[in-house]
């Protein structure tokens, strides 16, 4: 993700309505087939890093230990960290606790029974990039955060699938809240999903809320990185003296799953979770 860094997506705050215009659709770009299948090899990379880390997390475990590991990982397999660096960013991966929604900074400390974790991993392999996120819970987690995991899931999922051929952006959108709200789960709306390929971070920004069928027509071969970003009670943020880190202002536990999915003419095929494998972030 990192779409709230500091200045594109990754480093992009969003505190309005706004979505790209109609007359805006031309800013999207549409990969070939090739193309796919490049951005594709990067989010392999990433789904393995995923699988590795979530069988890592453990109580005792610490995520500075996390971000190394998947630092190891990513260049095992001739890819790049692509957080690393991005817009001063110190890791490899975001490692957000409880209530950090997003981009939290990997930290020597523990991690603790009953303790929620979101990863977010990019890639860049041959100038394409992957981007995709997962929470889990640390041994022992409480019913209502089990749900909320389960609600952000289905967020995602409800928003993917939204993304079809002759759609508009904020189907997407509007798919992502309607789950999220029958789930009792209030979305924090500072951040969103976006559009990845040659950079982490591409127009469109993709909101997690707002009403359907506004902004530009889904076309065959856009690639977008959905990503709802849901929290227990409070939709109110801040960020952290580190620049970096957001927090819920309630203090309530946050959560957040992110896929890199291309459109084709058979619908969205999800490129973060090879054909086969496993998804993560799924309790067994």
């Amino acid at each position: 993700m990192l779409d709230a860094f500091a200045p594109y997506p990754l480093c992009k705050t969003t505190t309005n309505n706004t979505f790209l215009s109609l007359e805006s659709a031309a800013l999207i770009p549409i990969r070939s087939p090739a193309e796919i299948d490049s951005i594709r090899a990067a989010c392999t990379i990433v789904h393995s890093v995923q699988m590795a880390l979530e069988a890592a997390v453990v109580p005792g475990v610490s995520t500075q230990q996390l971000d190394e590991l998947a630092e190891a990982t990513i260049r095992d397999q001739g890819g790049v960290p692509a957080f690393k660096g991005y817009c001063d960013f110190p890791a490899s991966i975001c490692a957000s606790i409880n209530a950090e929604a997003v981009h939290g900074f990997p930290r020597p400390s523990p991690l603790n029974d009953g303790d929620v974790v979101c990863v977010d991993v990019g890639v860049k392999l041959d100038g394409w990039f992957g981007d995709g996120a997962f929470t889990i819970g640390v041994g022992n987690i409480s019913p209502e955060v089990r749900q909320l995991l389960s609600t952000t899931r289905a967020s995602l999922d409800a928003g993917i699938e939204a993304f079809v051929p002759g759609g508009r952006l904020t189907d997407i959108s509007h798919a992502v809240e309607l789950a999220a709200l029958a789930g009792g789960a209030t979305v924090i709306r500072e951040y969103g999903g976006h559009g990845i390929g040659r950079s982490l971070h591409e127009d469109p920004h993709i909101l997690n809320y707002g009403p359907a069928n506004r902004g530009p027509r889904l076309k065959v071969g856009h690639v977008f990185a959905i990503e709802p970003i849901l929290s227990l009670s409070s939709a109110d943020v801040e960020v952290a003296d580190d620049g970096w880190t957001t927090v819920t202002t309630d203090g309530s536990i946050a959560t957040h799953f992110e896929h890199t999915v291309a459109l084709t003419s058979d619908g969205p095929v999800t490129l973060t979770l090879p054909v086969g494998q496993p998804a993560v972030g799924v309790p067994a």
